[in-house]
């Protein structure tokens, strides 16, 4: 497996400020503009690329889904070794 240094990307390009509209239509049109959309850098380039953070997420997913499976199955073991104790408990008595 081979790894690559990232290059850094061009930088987003800056609007100029912006002077403060004296009138409502230019106000309003104003805030109905949207900011360019960053390009991704770093991480976000490198799993997003081929589906990788489909990958990771799925295999988290299954490591839950373990961690949660393990949990019941222990709690129906230790449920079922109470039951065995207060039943040898009560024919003692």
């Amino acid at each position: 497996m081979t790894i690559h240094p990232l290059r850094p990307s061009n930088p987003p390009a800056l609007r100029p400020e912006q002077e403060r509209p004296d009138t409502t239509a230019v106000y309003d049109s104003t805030w109905t503009e949207q900011p360019d959309a960053a390009a991704p850098d770093g991480l976000d380039r490198i799993m997003g690329q081929d589906g990788k953070i489909y990958v990771v997420l799925a295999v988290v997913l299954l490591i839950w889904i373990g961690v949660v499976a393990l949990l019941f199955r222990t709690d129906r073991r230790i449920e079922r070794l109470e039951r065995r104790i207060d039943r040898s408990i009560s024919e003692d008595e």
